[in-house]
């Protein structure tokens, strides 16, 4: 496997960071590395949606699972759990890749979103996702979403924000796979 990279989008103090162009038919499947992506607002979740060729609002179907581990950094809790409150059945909203990162000055949230045959127009586009940030009360969160994306258009863009407040800084990387 080999990765190119096709794009770096750099957040200040951001509402969205959009990708509206580079997702094409050049490559199989995309990787969108997120590096130390800090919320304005605490407790904020990192969510992205995607839209299908000529479409617009980033708004297209999905269904979805997420599930999570934690570790307390004072050791109070560990847990594996599966998380019901953020799947979609079919549903239109920015899908959680993470959640309750705080907005403390060392806290921020990194992984790896890959969309697979993004320009098929045979097949519906399934993603998964893998990311560690640090809770605002002092958790290391190893997040896990994964679903597909209920279209057979192409889809050519995608957006990433948190569900509240700005990105105050952060990296996205994409990446061809080839």
């Amino acid at each position: 496997m080999a990765l190119t990279l096709i794009s770096t989008s750099t957040a200040s103090a951001s509402a969205t960071l959009d990708i509206t162009s580079g997702i094409t038919s050049t490559y199989d499947s995309y990787e969108f590395h997120f590096v130390n992506m800090h919320p304005s607002a605490a407790s904020a979740s990192f969510d992205f949606q995607v839209n299908a060729a000529g479409q617009t609002g980033f708004n297209e179907v999905m269904t979805t699972t997420f599930f999570r581990a934690f570790h307390a950094e004072d050791d109070s809790a560990a847990v594996l759990q599966y998380e019901i409150y953020h799947d979609q059945a079919q549903g239109t909203a920015y899908q959680k890749i993470t959640q309750f990162i705080g907005n403390d000055n060392d806290q921020s949230g990194s992984g790896i979103l890959t969309l697979y045959a993004p320009s098929s127009t045979t097949y519906v586009k399934h993603f998964v996702s893998r990311s560690n940030h640090y809770h605002g009360s002092d958790y290391s969160m190893d997040n896990h979403a994964a679903g597909y994306i209920n279209t057979t258009n192409a889809i050519d863009e995608i957006s990433f924000k948190f569900n509240t407040g700005n990105i105050d800084d952060g990296t996205i990387k994409m990446f061809g796979v080839s």
